[in-house]
């Protein structure tokens, strides 16, 4: 029965990407379900392959009894006898049943129903497979086009490369070769359904996974891409190893790699940029190939800041159309706006904003509260490891102690040369100002406290001479709080 079966159960292995076992299965089911149709049960029915998959035989297991009393699944002896000589009552035989057996009606519907379960089988099988395959690359041709929609061969099925997933720069045409990423799979009414792209940022993605070594076995990870398909392209990359430059591994000897990963796009630009934790930092990157002067944060919390470029700069930070600044503020995440230096120049911003900016054009690094903890002759910028030992051998840590030295003194240290006179003293001029204004600006405090104290005043309730040390009324022992007034308002207030 069935000859060729094999080649027939093949060729659906291979076609529709469904197992053996499973199409032996339905098979099985088909001749069951045309055996209960024409014998109204199948707990007798047994079907069996051939070793080759040739052929398959569906059977009748009937007891040998002595009065038949259901023909279905009982054989008398002497009808035993003629299938076989040697069979006794008692024995089972199994009787191959002809398909001619069965009438018309139960082959079709079981047919119908084989049918039916191969297509499901097909179905969930695809479906598993191309699942666990989404945001992976597949390689397809070019087979039809419909709406702009072109739906591409993939072997054991028919995928679909929307127009909207399609780049601008790209023309196809019949058996073309396409790459592109397993965008989504989804079960329809219609069949299963495989939506392709080309211009999902993961395809740029697997593009360089494919054509950089570095980046597949994550040496090099890409933090984030943004991406104008058919236009530009933004790769922020980093480096798992110090020994390993993420942007340089990416552009490949001279550019080798790179251009490959453009000829796959099209031509499409592609800048590589090198992901910085420091804002700053990063911001400036992003803008390339521009050349970012400096960068100064407006906002920090509404995340807003600006890049100071040259004039000639300026046309390349922003891009055609705006492209480049778009890019770079969906890549870092911040809103940046570009001005030239003499642009910026001309804004109205805040003190503190114009500060900060003057201080990174000059490279002038200040903190006040740095300053004023230091204490210590080792904590003096531009002294020596040599210097600081000698001068703690000597018993001399303290900044205050070494200011209060002359040079006469200096010179009388053990181990201090003329020359090393001359390197603390200009070292002491260059920091003195500010140990100056902080002793000035302390004895100006203590004199005013020293003043106030000495002023008598009277007590608000009982008129009782108190000072302004005073923090109740020595007499009626109500507290006292006392405000100081400045002398510009007191003098605006007699001009008044």
């Amino acid at each position: 029965m069935a000859a060729g079966l094999a080649e027939a159960i093949r060729s659906l292995v291979q076609d529709r990407g469904i197992s053996e076992e499973l199409v032996r299965k339905t098979i099985e089911d088909f001749l069951l379900a045309a055996y209960k149709r024409k014998f109204g049960t199948t707990e007798n029915a047994v079907v069996r392959f051939s070793e080759d998959g040739n052929e398959v035989a569906i059977f009748a297991a009937k007891e040998i009894v002595e009065n038949v009393e259901d023909p279905v699944t009982e054989m008398p002896l002497k009808e035993a006898l003629t299938y076989n000589e040697e069979c006794e009552i008692g024995d089972e035989l199994l009787i191959e049943i002809n398909p001619k057996e069965f009438d018309r009606v139960a082959v079709q519907s079981a047919k119908q129903k084989a049918k039916q379960t191969l297509r499901e089988i097909q179905k969930d099988t695809l479906y598993s497979e191309f699942k666990e395959k989404e945001g992976e690359m597949v390689i397809g041709y070019y087979q039809r086009e419909r709406n702009g929609n072109i739906f591409v061969d993939l072997g054991k099925i028919e995928g679909i490369l929307p127009r909207r997933y399609q780049s601008p720069r790209e023309v196809y045409r019949p058996n073309d070769r396409i790459k592109a990423l397993i965008y989504e799979v989804s079960k329809s009414p219609s069949g299963l359904q495989i939506v392709l792209s080309r211009t999902h940022t993961d395809f740029v993605k697997r593009i360089f996974e494919l054509e950089v070594p570095e980046v597949y076995d994550k040496t090099v990870e890409i933090f984030k891409i943004v991406r104008e398909p058919g236009y530009r392209t933004k790769i922020a990359v980093y480096s798992n190893r110090d020994d390993v430059d993420p942007v340089g591994a990416c552009v490949g000897m001279k550019g080798v790699r790179i251009q490959a990963v453009v000829r796959e796009l099209e031509g499409e630009k592609i800048d590589i940029l090198k992901y910085d934790i420091d804002a700053r930092s990063f911001i400036k990157n992003a803008l390339s190939p521009a050349e970012v002067q400096n960068v100064v944060i407006l906002d920090e919390a509404k995340r807003q800041a600006l890049a100071v470029v040259e004039e000639n700069q300026l046309s390349l930070a922003i891009g055609k159309q705006g492209l480049n600044v778009r890019l770079a503020n969906r890549l870092v995440d911040w809103n940046i706006d570009v001005k030239t230096i003499e642009q910026f120049e001309e804004m109205d911003l805040s003190a503190e904003t114009k500060k900060e900016l003057n201080a990174l054009f000059n490279d002038v690094e200040e903190d006040d509260e740095n300053v004023e903890e230091i204490s210590r002759i080792s904590e003096l910028p531009g002294i020596s490891e040599r210097l600081s030992e000698i001068l703690m051998q000597n018993g001399v840590e303290l900044i205050e102690t070494l200011v209060g030295l002359s040079g006469e003194d200096l010179s009388r240290l053990e181990g201090v040369t003329v020359q090393d006179v001359e390197t603390i003293q200009n070292i002491i001029s260059e920091n003195v100002d500010i140990i100056e204004e902080q002793e000035e600006e302390a004895i100006a405090q203590t004199e005013s406290h020293e003043h106030l104290a000495e002023e008598t005043y009277e007590c608000p309730e009982c008129g009782h001479p108190i000072t302004i040390d005073m923090t109740s009324c020595p007499n009626c022992g109500v507290g006292l709080s006392f405000e100081v007034e400045d002398d510009n308002d007191e003098d605006e207030e007699e001009e008044e």
